[in-house]
């Protein structure tokens, strides 16, 4: 701490003080091994007046790269100590200060050839020659405004770039191999606290993983309030199979106006999906389990309400060019042409009025993606439901040939792929029948 705090005084970046109002330090290990001396102020944070200025959306950077094939990166060094004082890590209002400053400085390229996050600047070119043109012109920027750039830590005429944990090329997105190689050297997690932590990173690649919502629905009821944790098949089985599903992430393609924009949408009984495509390339995965009294919906109007979520949380591609909506509900191709509506029905048609959209029915069997976003195998034992009309097959299994060995083995815990639920033994998910039922059933 004395070296850094000497080496920040050599460079005017700091000045001593008497100031009766100090805060503690600490030391946080960068990537490289060296260490980032940080301020704790969350005293002085308490009391701080906040400043608020737009943070740009991940995702809304990553749409502006469509087309491109060169992405440099420049990372401003220590960006926060180049704010004159310096201003030090650790204060509430230094990100969006210094967000505000990059936009300032970079805005005639900000939307043209630039993003920026905070200290990283990432520039999209289509060709060498406007590489080289817009690299000079942000170089000129920095240079006239005294930031400087981390040399070690940028990267220059290079066809892919990662940005934000996400690996952009000209043939789209896709997850950082480094954070999926993480993902699949997960420990299985042994409190709640571990379990959040791994839902907080399997979020951030939602949009890579169909029926995402649905899939991690038993890890969503460890870290509720009030709940035991008590780690079972169920939350094994979705653990392992969101790190098979992320290894098998596809590339997303990267949106162009100019092109025609799909939406395949569909509904089940517990959940709605959708995906956005341009040529038959997946851009954007959406799911989503129902609740409430979405669960009570009759089927049109899941089908309806899937296509109304989809839109809301892709309305921003598709709100201003005429787009096809392909669903496997055939009654939706008659939206615009219905009578009577009830009070539900009538404010999503409102909705749905500010897009330029057309309708195509698409069979389930063709319809496959959507469909799967919005099934899976109903587990019983996650939606809570009653096994009706089975009591009587209970005593069987102990004395059952295919069912006897594992029913008593998993008793008191999972064995080989086995557990119990209200007294019926399952098989990865599905409910085991003895073998004296079946004329039965």
């Amino acid at each position: 701490i004395e070296k850094q705090v000497q080496d920040l005084l050599d460079k005017g970046w700091i000045q001593k003080s008497l100031s009766p109002c100090v805060v503690p330090v600490l030391l946080v290990p960068k990537k490289n091994g060296k260490w980032r001396m940080c301020c704790d102020c969350r005293a002085i944070n308490n009391i701080t007046i906040k400043y608020r200025h737009p943070i740009p959306r991940l995702y809304d950077m990553l749409d502006e790269f469509h087309g491109s094939s060169i992405f440099p990166k420049i990372d401003l060094k220590s960006g926060y100590h180049q704010i004159w004082l310096v201003m030090p890590f650790g204060l509430t209002n230094a990100p969006n200060t210094f967000m505000r400053l990059m936009n300032h400085v970079l805005r005639d390229c900000i939307g043209r050839f630039v993003v920026v996050y905070f200290d990283d600047i990432l520039i999209y070119s289509k060709s060498l020659s406007d590489h080289v043109d817009h690299l000079r012109q942000v170089l000129l920027v920095l240079r006239e405004n005294h930031l400087f750039a981390n040399v070690d830590k940028c990267t220059f005429c290079v066809d892919n770039v990662i940005f934000m944990g996400f690996v952009v090329s000209k043939q789209g997105v896709h997850v950082d191999p480094e954070k999926i190689k993480a993902i699949q050297e997960w420990l299985i997690p042994t409190n709640v606290s571990e379990v959040r932590s791994f839902h907080g990173l399997e979020s951030f690649y939602r949009c890579f993983v169909p029926n995402f919502s649905t899939l991690v629905s038993p890890l969503n009821e460890l870290v509720k309030k009030d709940v035991v944790f008590l780690w079972q098949e169920k939350h094994n089985l979705a653990f392992q199979e969101f790190k098979q599903k992320l290894t098998q992430a596809p590339v997303l393609a990267l949106p162009d106006s100019r092109k025609t924009f799909e939406l395949e949408c569909d509904a089940s009984r517990i959940g709605i999906g959708a995906m956005l495509l341009q040529g038959g390339h997946p851009i954007a995965y959406f799911s989503e389990n129902l609740h409430g009294a979405a669960l009570n919906y009759p089927t049109y109007d899941k089908e309806f309400y899937a296509l109304v979520r989809a839109l809301q949380t892709r309305e921003h591609y598709i709100v201003t060019k005429e787009f096809v909506i392909h669903s496997d509900h055939e009654s939706l191709k008659y939206l615009k042409s219905q009578g009577k509506l009830n009070k539900r029905h009538a404010k999503w048609v409102e909705y749905l009025e500010q897009f330029p959209y057309v309708i195509k029915y698409k069979k389930g069997s063709t319809n496959i993606v959507a469909d799967a976003l919005s099934r899976r195998h109903v587990l019983l034992n996650i939606l809570g439901s009653q096994i009706l009309g089975f009591d009587d097959i209970k005593e069987l299994y102990e004395k059952d040939p295919n069912f006897a060995k594992f029913y008593l083995l998993c008793i008191q815990k999972p064995y080989q792929g086995y557990y119990i639920s209200k007294g019926f033994p399952f098989k990865e998910n599905k409910l085991c029948i003895p073998q004296g039922s079946i004329r039965k059933l």
